[in-house]
């Protein structure tokens, strides 16, 4: 039962537990109330079991003057827990346009190159369930499909390194209560009310929205339920895929019997691999689009090729279907070599 403190020892070990198996943590902590409530819990936690190897890393942005002063002061708060700690430091000149989504991917790079550095295989943030619920919210408003709206996994890899979010089920005020139960200081960041950034604007919607009745509890148990259907059809998907085959071309009209659901996780994928690029990065609409194409010339018996993520989909008249990388393009400059055929003398 959660007290006044926010979380129990028990709640604490409960929710760590994932992480047992892990040789190495790093936990990430910006010095807000999240992510030193999520330090302390982990230091805890650690210390109860005796041989658990935790470090703590700090990236400052360097977007604020008392950015430094914010690091130094976890520095501190880590020294007095007998942690490990870094400061990450994102140098060079800052981007004019999408500042925290540019920012967010520095931040995670460097955690990541930190974390291999020091031998940590899983770094540890802080995303809440507060947090989630802006995310699928987020989602929500661009039109993502089942896989989108399942919001932040647990766990998830990136740069070769595992990310876990072990807090996606607690809230911010119970984060909140266990850092001042233990009086920790903690800062908070002004950019998370400024409504300039999307995040602080979402934030403000959803306290309007939950005097309607959509809550954060709300949109995480549509998190929760778009994660049930999404392993279903990503299971239809695989039954799907060992019909048609894993090499050489496929048949479209085999392909299109399934539901177009599962039509388009199976372009989705393909084009995907063809194309060397991350399927959720392709974008939905153009999938979308792609199979009512192969769809209707499917049925017309008709050939189609179409451009799309990196990736050529070619369907010939006979119903085969067909990925491969889509071909470089020539820069002007090639262009123009090419059109003058230089002597080979020339060519330097």
């Amino acid at each position: 039962m959660t007290g006044a403190d926010g979380l129990s020892a028990a709640e604490v070990d409960a929710l760590l537990a994932p992480l047992e198996d892990a040789p190495s943590l790093l936990v990430a902590v910006s010095g807000g109330p999240d992510s030193t409530a999520l330090l302390l819990m982990v230091a805890e936690w650690a210390a109860r079991r005796g041989k658990m190897r935790i470090a703590a890393a700090t990236v400052d942005h360097a977007l604020r003057p008392e950015s430094s002063a914010e690091a130094q002061s976890v520095a501190h708060l880590c020294d007095g827990l007998g942690v490990p700690h870094a400061i990450l430091r994102w140098t060079g000149a800052k981007p004019t346009t999408r500042l925290q989504e540019r920012a967010r991917e520095a931040r995670y790079r460097l955690l990541a190159d930190h974390a291999r550095a020091i031998g940590a295989g899983t770094i540890v943030t802080a995303h809440h369930a507060d947090d989630q619920a802006e995310t699928v919210l987020f989602r929500l408003m661009r039109g993502s499909g089942v896989a989108g709206l399942r919001g932040m996994e647990a766990t998830s890899r990136r740069d070769g390194v595992s990310i876990a979010r072990p807090l996606l089920g607690v809230s911010k005020s119970a984060l909140i209560a266990f850092a001042r139960a233990r009086g920790a200081a903690f800062v908070e960041d002004p950019s998370n009310v400024e409504l300039r950034f999307a995040r602080p604007r979402l934030r403000a919607l959803i306290a309007g929205l939950a005097g309607e009745g959509l809550s954060a509890e709300g949109l995480a148990r549509l998190a929760r339920r778009a994660a049930e259907a999404d392993e279903a059809l990503a299971r239809m998907t695989a039954e799907v895929e060992a019909r048609l085959g894993a090499d050489g071309p496929i048949d479209a009209r085999a392909l299109f019997e399934a539901p177009i659901a599962i039509v388009q996780r199976v372009l989705a994928g393909r084009i995907a691999a063809a194309g060397g690029r991350d399927p959720s990065r392709i974008g939905l609409e153009k999938i979308e689009a792609l199979a009512l194409r192969l769809r209707e010339a499917s049925r017309e018996g008709r050939a189609l090729k179409a451009n799309v993520g990196g990736a050529v989909a070619q369907l010939a008249a006979t119903g085969n279907l067909e990925f491969s990388p889509e071909p470089a393009r020539r820069t002007a400059m090639t262009s123009r070599m090419a059109r003058r055929r230089l002597p080979i003398a020339d060519c330097r």
